[in-house]
């Protein structure tokens, strides 16, 4: 069974599932397209429920793996195409597993989390709900280039040329589109064009919530492949200086056939050596705006990313701590006085988030915690946050999980 054999590679840990997937489906071209979309649908499902199939695959026969294989295609594509591979034996499996109620499963097993963060994010407000959220497939958000095209006119155009994948305008940005399935974006003129990229929904909120104007010093300090930086630009109308820094060559050559496509003329992309790289400190007082979009656990995106659940652990989380430390430090300096510096992570753990700002503010008490809600509220309106940071989950936005706070160093240097 196909599924088994990228599973037992998947199950390394070693290398990020699409990875791992990709590669194997380049090895494999024979295998068909449909057969490719079930294969890739399977090992995602298989991925967001791992605990509880192999805690159901403990009564079964054969090879784990293909206990598990079963159990995804199962879920995915449904008895009828299981019923030519199954034997005697693993019909009477299954047919056992009918009778388990998924709610007499300890709450781990049965959202299927490895306990230490099972007990993190069952503390947080209505956290069953949010576990239950996050092995839900998501949809793919769009972003329309403000300095391109109109998002009404981009929307009616999308449901022409794609009825069967449901464009709708996503609740909260304001440039946000919402399709459901995986449609061929790269073969579309839009997109060749420049007028439309993908970004989830609570990243383009991250653009609103550092407020970039006109012919601003802007520093996107952890750019990556340039989709919030793609946007800062094209806020500024391409004016001013906006700079890309990353610690990735990589990550920021991925970002330039981007900008390319963009039309932005105010984008310099700049691989540093660490967060203290020299470039940095020549920046020291100087930008009015400064996004850290911070190395992070990555336990918001499990939507997408399912493997990031069993890949990390408190220790990897504890050393990704002290480097968003080190890095929001360095950050810190480029602000100048009365200027903004904007920390985000794509997790939902509170020491990547709230403590790391509570500890910031301690230190520095030359910036103050601004209002979140009171930023975002004109242009991308109910939202309903609870206090000063933006906190977005997918049982309530239907956006990846995020965290951002934005601080203001205050007008003078003292």
């Amino acid at each position: 069974m196909q599924l088994g054999q990228v599973f037992d590679q998947v199950c390394t840990w070693e290398y990020p599932a699409d990875a791992v997937l990709s590669h194997w489906l380049r090895a494999h071209p024979q295998v068909g397209a449909r057969d490719r979309a079930q294969l890739a649908e399977a090992v995602y499902d298989v991925l967001r429920h791992l605990r509880r199939y192999r805690h159901y695959a403990e009564s079964g026969t054969g090879t784990a793996n293909r206990r598990l294989a079963i159990l995804g295609l199962l879920a995915t594509q449904g008895r009828e195409v299981l019923e030519p591979v199954l034997n005697d034996e693993e019909r009477a499996w299954l047919e056992r597993l009918e009778g388990i109620e998924a709610d007499s499963l300890p709450l781990a097993v049965r959202h299927s989390f490895p306990d230490w963060l099972s007990e993190q994010l069952a503390v947080l407000a209505d956290g069953e709900s949010l576990m239950a959220s996050l092995n839900l497939p998501a949809g793919l958000d769009l972003r329309v280039n403000p300095m391109k095209a109109d998002r009404d006119e981009l929307l009616a155009a999308l449901r022409k040329s794609m009825p069967q994948h449901d464009p709708q305008p996503t609740p909260y940005s304001p440039w946000g589109i919402r399709v459901q399935g995986r449609p061929s974006l790269q073969r579309t003129s839009q997109f060749e064009h420049g007028l439309l990229e993908v970004q989830d929904e609570g990243s383009q909120l991250l653009a609103l919530l550092v407020g970039p104007k006109r012919g601003e010093m802007i520093i996107d300090f952890c750019a990556g492949a340039g989709g919030k930086t793609l946007l800062l630009g094209a806020l500024m109308r391409s004016t001013g200086r906006l700079y890309a820094f990353d610690v990735s060559a990589a990550r920021l050559a991925r970002a330039k056939p981007r900008l390319a496509r963009s039309g932005l003329s105010n984008v310099a992309t700049i691989a540093l050596e660490h967060e203290n790289d020299v470039r940095v400190k020549r920046l020291a007082g100087k930008a009015q705006r400064v996004l850290v979009d911070a190395p992070c656990s990555g336990m918001g995106t499990l939507r997408r990313n399912p493997d990031m659940k069993w890949r990390q652990s408190p220790q990897s989380v504890r050393e990704l701590c002290d480097v968003q430390a080190r890095v929001l430090e360095s950050a810190a300096r480029c602000v100048a006085p009365g200027g903004r510096l904007v920390y985000a992570t794509c997790s939902l753990l509170p020491q990547e988030n709230e403590e790391q700002v509570q500890a910031f503010l301690k230190k520095h008490p030359a910036f103050q915690l601004l209002d979140a809600g009171a930023i975002l509220e004109p242009r991308a309106p109910g939202l309903g946050m609870q206090d000063s940071y933006l906190r977005l989950r997918p049982d309530q936005h239907g956006t990846d999980g995020f965290f951002a706070a934005a601080m203001e160093r205050r007008g003078d240097t003292a």
